[in-house]
């Protein structure tokens, strides 16, 4: 049985599912992976360094992307090879292991040298050889379980069907709101109602709860820690266009707008783009800010192949999610592209000005392991729905039967 669960036999009675799909629309997921993987680390050294060292053509920070880049692809493939059904079983196992992790974040007499603040928050563990950063984990985990907990049900499609979806939610999210990260939060939300969505919830409720939570939103402020108060405030200004505060609060936005608009159309030389990076001393430029650096070296064009190579990224994850016929599947892949749409939604908009800066990295791209391997994770999931797909596709979009199929 439990082969059955990893690798369906060539033998199966149904016809349907006897081997793999190697042909399927997840490799689009793989290529623009990879493309971006590449980009960002030539964004990195960029940021990094003034110029390339003789004989050393690698520094150290691209040098150590490069190992996560490879680890993460590896992480890819191993996860994409056995079916994705067996995932199921491990949702909840692992949906408890993220949030341990997260509580030990928090446990106030871990030592600094296992887990140390960094920009007020405590959200990395130090393992000696890498940084671990939960909430990374928490993302996969999180949206296995949700997939796992709808696959089979209708409640959701009441309003008090919606309770426990939100509990599932509200757990990891008060955990990592609480290190404090409202970036890293913020995401859980938009994956959450794609996989709502696409499970067939009704959208009057929705729509209820999301104008109930734009009331509460003030009531929140006060709640706040003063860093994150002061983006906000700084956030106003700059659409009210005070440039007073241009070398205090708001340096990192506007000068990861300055880099922006020095890109132009069509970039600037390495040598120039390299001194523009360093003598501007932006902020996160290799994690952040990095979306700034490459429309500085690329220019505009740059920057659309970036979003391009996302937008082939998320329409090979839509298609293969709608090749699928597996309500389980279909929402997985819906709430791993909530993740990765909000993520570079909020990134993008922070480097050229239009969102506050709340400390989103780049999926693919931004420097560091557990965003590097957590995405291609998720990569990893949509290559296993579609090498395991049935080869005949019926069924409504959303996967789940209409009241008139009961």
């Amino acid at each position: 049985m439990l082969r059955a669960l990893i690798l369906p036999p060539s033998h199966s009675r149904d016809p349907r599912r006897a081997g793999l799909r190697y042909v399927n629309f997840a490799w689009c997921c793989v290529i623009a992976g990879l493309g971006l993987s590449l980009m960002g680390l030539d964004a990195i050294d960029i940021g990094e360094r003034l110029a390339p060292i003789a004989g050393d053509p690698i520094g150290p920070i691209q040098h150590k992307q490069t190992i996560f880049l490879i680890v993460g692809m590896i992480a890819a493939a191993f996860i994409a090879l056995p079916s994705y059904r067996f995932l199921a079983v491990l949702a909840w196992p692992a949906y408890a292991g993220a949030l341990t992790l997260l509580v030990f974040l928090l446990l106030p007499f871990v030592p600094e040298s296992i887990v140390k603040p960094r920009n007020g928050a405590r959200g990395w563990i130090d393992l000696g050889f890498v940084d671990l950063q939960p909430a990374e984990i928490a993302k996969v985990a999180y949206v296995l379980t949700v997939a796992s907990y709808m696959r089979m049900r209708r409640s959701h499609r009441t309003f008090m069907g919606l309770l426990v979806p939100g509990i599932i939610t509200f757990i990891p999210v008060a955990l990592i709101i609480k290190q404090p990260d409202l970036g890293s939060a913020s995401l859980f939300i938009p994956s959450l109602f794609a996989m709502l969505v696409i499970a067939g919830a009704r959208i009057r409720h929705l729509t209820l709860i999301v104008a109930l939570a734009m009331m509460a939103a003030p009531t929140v402020y006060p709640l706040l820690e003063p860093h994150q108060k002061q983006r906000i405030v700084g956030y106003m200004g700059q659409l009210r266009g005070d440039r007073s505060t241009a070398s205090d609060i708001n340096f990192q936005a506007y000068t990861a707008q300055a880099l922006v608009g020095a890109g132009g159309v069509d970039g600037q030389p390495e040598a120039k783009a390299r001194a523009i990076v360093h003598f501007n001393r932006l902020p996160e430029r290799h994690n952040d800010m990095i979306y700034a650096v490459i429309v500085c070296r690329h220019g505009q064009r740059g920057g659309m192949l970036v979003l391009g190579l996302y937008a082939l990224w998320l329409l090979g994850a839509g298609l293969t999610a709608w090749m699928s016929r597996d309500p389980f599947a279909r929402v997985l892949i819906v709430g791993l592209m909530g993740f990765l749409a909000a993520q570079v939604f909020v990134n993008v908009g922070m480097n050229i000005g239009l969102l506050p800066i709340i400390g989103i990295t780049l999926p693919f791209v931004s420097y560091g392991g557990s965003s590097m391997v957590t995405t291609w994770l998720m990569t990893g999931l949509i290559m296993s729905v579609g090498l395991h797909r049935p080869l005949r596709v019926r069924g409504r979009t959303s996967g789940y039967p209409d009241p008139d199929d009961e």
